[in-house]
């Protein structure tokens, strides 16, 4: 595929900071003016470049190639292929870090999750039910405000609080650890869903890239893969149904921040998700960064704080208002994935992340490390450049 069909609609006129596997190693590029830079002498992280990026590329980086001159094949494209760059997820040393419910809507799906025990079959009942007595109340409250302390109050009396719900509108978000650091797959890769989990979903999402101190360098697509039924069990569950091999997919590319995009950008974003299965089933929807409930910079205020550093940064997934309840097999049992969907992850400033499902255990095993990418990088000599 031509990187133009994944890449910003604007792209030209945008700074890209991605990560592509070449004959030497993980190597951090930069797209600008129709061109990729490599960035490796310069830094030879992608962190590193985050650490440093202050709105302009610098002007000694070598042009790697022309973007119209580049083809990038995914995992499963049986096609002939031509020599080509691998294209990784864009961030390496950051910590994958993710913010749930942070929508009224998959707030009231994760409180559904729990009240159902993990089984879909009862989920769409109380959907009704929960829609009819708190749906409206939590679209129109903030987070932490007086309102939300006095719906807290008439939720308990009525019996129907949650765990999820405190999170949802009390004073401090759900910010978990999505994957360990180097395990995020890019776009063209396969993702993973576990064997064992019967109700699961993408979550499409903007994911917020951030340096040591908490500020906003640039923005990317991520699909926080979702498994219902784990989750469901019990909320201790959440490590199992969220960091498994090849469920967390980050990129195209990372979209830094400049005079054509900024932080109002990433607030107006619509974010389209299609999945299409080899089963003929095809499913749209949509995520408003519109709708959110905390705005993104609270969201990265609250990640680093004196009570928590990333020396490396921090990437950040900011959740998503989409939650599938559209039947795919049996009436009454929702959306769930089937092994083969491909999945589509869009905005127009930020492009599109592709994927294919697979299980955890059939997708490539992660085996490059931070212990491997540091000797990698000093083979290359490229520890003791500018950016040591």
């Amino acid at each position: 595929m031509n990187p133009r069909d994944f890449l910003p609609v604007d792209w030209e006129r945008s700074t890209l900071l991605g990560r592509v596997q070449t004959a030497e190693g993980p190597t951090p590029v930069v797209i600008a003016d129709g061109k990729v830079f490599d960035v490796s002498r310069i830094a030879p992280t992608s962190a590193d470049f985050i650490a440093s990026w202050e709105g302009r590329l610098p002007s000694k980086a070598p042009v790697l190639a022309e973007v119209s001159s580049l083809q990038f094949y995914t995992d499963w494209d049986s096609a002939s292929r031509q020599p080509h760059l691998t294209l990784l997820a864009p961030v390496d040393l950051q910590c994958i870090k993710a913010a749930g419910v942070t929508f009224a809507v998959s707030a009231l799906e994760r409180v559904i999750e729990e009240r159902a025990r993990g089984k879909a079959d009862g989920a769409q009942a109380i959907r009704d039910a929960l829609s009819k007595r708190v749906g409206a109340d939590l679209h129109t409250v903030r987070p932490g405000t007086p309102e939300a302390a006095r719906l807290k109050q008439l939720l308990i009396a009525d019996g129907l609080w949650s765990q999820y719900l405190e999170v949802a509108i009390g004073p401090d978000a759900e910010v978990f650890t999505k994957a360990p650091v180097l395990a995020s797959v890019g776009w063209g890769t396969l993702i993973g869903v576990r064997a064992d989990s019967a109700w699961n979903n993408p979550e499409p999402e903007v994911v917020l890239v951030c340096n040591s101190r908490g500020e906003v360098k640039g923005a990317t697509l991520g699909n926080d893969v979702n498994l219902r039924d784990i989750e469901g069990r019990s909320a201790l569950l959440l490590g199992k149904a969220k960091d498994n091999n090849a469920s967390c997919a980050i990129g195209p590319f990372v979209r830094l921040l400049d005079d054509t995009f900024t932080l109002d950008d990433i607030r107006r974003a619509v974010i389209s998700l299609e999945v299409v299965g080899e089963d003929g089933f095809r499913l749209h929807g949509e995520s408003s960064m519109a709708a959110i409930s905390r705005d993104p910079l609270e969201l990265a205020a609250q990640t680093l704080s004196s009570h928590h550093q990333y020396p490396d940064g921090f990437a950040l997934f900011l959740g998503t208002m989409f939650a599938p309840v559209e039947d795919r097999d049996t009436p009454g049992h929702g959306f769930t994935h089937k092994q083969g969907d491909i999945v589509r992850v869009s905005t127009p400033s930020l492009g599109m992340l592709e994927n294919k499902v697979t299980t955890c255990a059939a997708a490539p095993p992660w085996s490059f490390g931070i212990s491997a990418l540091m000797r990698n990088l000093a083979a290359r000599g490229l520890l003791n450049g500018p950016a040591a």
